[in-house]
């Protein structure tokens, strides 16, 4: 497999632009979209978001990220054998392109050319039986030899499991912190091997970001939007697991499930999951004639709303902003709606939003709902 893939790539100066404004508080993979639809590009957003932020509302400016901070981080991720991997990119995964808001930026350790392979993610329990280890390892390596990546976690357990099983055929481990914080420690090992042996090692988190407890679902948003279907193979009744297979039936991709002793908590999730319709696995070929078919095939895409001529209307006033302030709440509600009952033109609403978002008062939810915070 070779390091790199030809195609489009970003500039140097563009690429330190994109992660400038991604490492910038209160800009996350939508509001980063947003920004760009309306000001053309990173460089330019950078310099009004002090404007915007006030403009919402903002108790104080978020620091921007320096050019010599976002240099050091580029250099230090390139001293440990990483790179940053725009979304337009060869290099980027492409069925995450097919997620609701995909990060802008990732990075990448490894071989690009794994996530060419049509992938499958296989996700379960930390204190995993012995069974269970075992099932994972084999559904991996037998999905590898039928040509498959197998993308998870490296979490304790299941999540070891399917990558230990799949080094040879093709390996994508996802991160909930930094790509030089593997969690737990004690998978550094396996990253390094990961990388070595033709796979892949991602995170869209800061160079030496320590995973806190709210990483670990953005780093399951990840693990389902990478693979066309997820195997749960063990998992008690509140499980991250259980998060990731239902982020992955959001996503459209197919969610499998591993029967287990109905004595056994450990599958209780696993046995839930088949209750609510997921295929029953007990064997490789359970997954690969239910995936074979999509192999290829363009992944539905999670509706994007087509961005507003903002050139057609003149910027909102305040008492715009206090309009659709007004028309917000706690309880997550639609932008058409606020536009039909604000009468604003869609360029002066999503932009007040934008300006919310950046102050850190709006929460997106999904299906593209907003609320106040």
């Amino acid at each position: 497999m070779s390091q790199r893939s030809a195609g489009p790539r970003l500039s140097d100066r563009q690429r330190l632009s994109w992660l400038r404004l991604i490492r910038t508080p209160n800009v996350g993979p939508a509001t980063f979209r947003d920004l760009i639809n309306r000001f053309g590009s990173a460089e330019a957003a950078l310099e009004i978001l002090p404007e915007l932020m006030i403009s919402g509302g903002a108790n104080r400016i978020a620091r921007i990220p320096s050019i010599a901070e976002v240099e050091a981080e580029l250099e230090a991720a390139g001293q440990a054998g990483a790179r940053f991997v725009g979304i337009g990119e060869a290099d980027y995964p492409s069925l995450l392109k097919s997620m609701d808001h995909p990060p802008p930026l990732l990075a990448v350790r490894g071989e690009g050319a794994v996530f060419r392979l049509p992938a499958v993610a296989i996700v379960g329990a930390r204190n995993a039986s012995l069974a269970g280890i075992k099932m994972a390892r084999t559904l991996a390596a037998e999905l590898g030899r039928d040509g498959y990546g197998i993308v998870s976690g490296l979490a304790r357990g299941i999540d070891t499991a399917a990558h230990q099983g799949s080094l040879a055929t093709g390996t994508i481990g996802v991160l909930a912190g930094g790509i030089d914080m593997p969690y737990p420690p004690e998978n550094a090992g396996l990253c390094d091997e990961i990388a070595e042996r033709g796979g892949a090692i991602i995170s869209e988190m800061p160079f030496g970001w320590q995973p806190r407890a709210q990483d670990f679902p953005r780093r399951n948003r990840l693990v389902a939007g990478a693979a066309l279907g997820l195997v749960v193979v063990e998992a008690a009744q509140r499980s991250g697991s259980l998060i990731s297979a239902r982020l992955a039936g959001e996503m459209g991709r197919l969610v499998f499930a591993v029967p287990g002793s109905p004595l056994d908590p450990r599958a209780a999730g696993t046995n839930g999951l088949l209750k609510d319709g997921a295929t029953l696995v007990t064997e490789a070929s359970d997954i690969s004639s239910a995936i074979a078919p999509l192999v290829g095939t363009q992944m539905p895409r999670a509706p994007l709303e087509e961005p507003p001529d903002f050139s057609v209307t003149p910027p909102p006033g305040e008492d715009d902003r206090a309009r659709v302030i007004e028309a917000l709440g706690p309880t997550p509600v639609a932008v058409d709606e606020i536009i039909r009952h604000t009468g604003l033109h869609p360029a002066q609403v999503f932009m007040v939003l934008l300006e919310l978002d950046l102050a850190g008062r709006l929460e997106r939810h999904a299906g593209g709902n907003v609320s106040l915070v």
